[in-house]
């Protein structure tokens, strides 16, 4: 059984939401799952201030911060993060500036890798912030998989992200259509994982 963990970080509930979508695909597609979010950076006083993510903060209390552990576990990892000027967020960088100990020894070497985003904008980075976490993926030996074209719903406009699922804020909260692209991104992540691991 192919062992999939969802790392992500989710400021106000999107990335969490298309986070979520993509571990209930991963355990239909037949995948051991582990939902995890990593560490909150702000002081408590900067998320109170907004109330949508002082809610989200409160809602998602349970979801377990993710560790190196289970980075050590997975076959594959789906990746989420909010852009922050076309890069991924400071707190998703503090986790993975934590995995050299793996990384030294070739412990995160062809696992399967793959990215989804959420922006405010519909061009607020979301294909720069993609291909930059990629790179720590070139360093580490894995194996970066997109959706890519690869499923004929990708090419509706409103759905496909060649680099990986991507939501955009000010469309509301995540939408059917956003759901499908993590669906289809997930689906391959667990195929090209089981054919690689087995």
């Amino acid at each position: 059984m192919v062992k999939l963990a969802v790392i992500h970080y989710s400021q106000t509930g999107n990335v969490y939401e298309m986070a979520r979508t993509a571990a209930r695909e991963s355990q239909d597609a037949g995948a051991e799952v582990r939902l995890r979010k990593v560490r909150e950076l702000a002081p408590p006083e900067a998320v109170a201030s907004n109330e949508a993510w002082a809610n989200h903060f409160e809602a998602s209390a349970d979801v377990l911060e993710a560790t190196l552990d289970d980075l050590d576990w997975a076959d594959a990892v789906l990746w989420g993060t909010p852009t922050r000027y076309g890069l991924p967020t400071a707190q998703i960088k503090q986790f993975i500036d934590t995995t050299g100990p793996l990384w030294q020894q070739g412990k995160l070497a062809d696992k399967v890798m793959s990215t989804f985003t959420s922006t405010q904008t519909s061009h607020g980075g979301q294909e720069s912030t993609i291909l930059a976490l990629n790179n720590t993926f070139y360093h580490w030996g894995a194996i970066i998989v997109s959706p890519g074209y690869t499923d004929p719903l990708q090419f509706d406009v409103e759905i496909g992200n060649p680099y990986g699922a991507s939501h955009i804020g000010l469309n509301g909260p995540v939408s059917e259509k956003n759901r499908v692209a993590v669906a289809i991104q997930t689906k391959r992540v667990v195929s090209i994982a089981r054919r690689l691991h087995g």
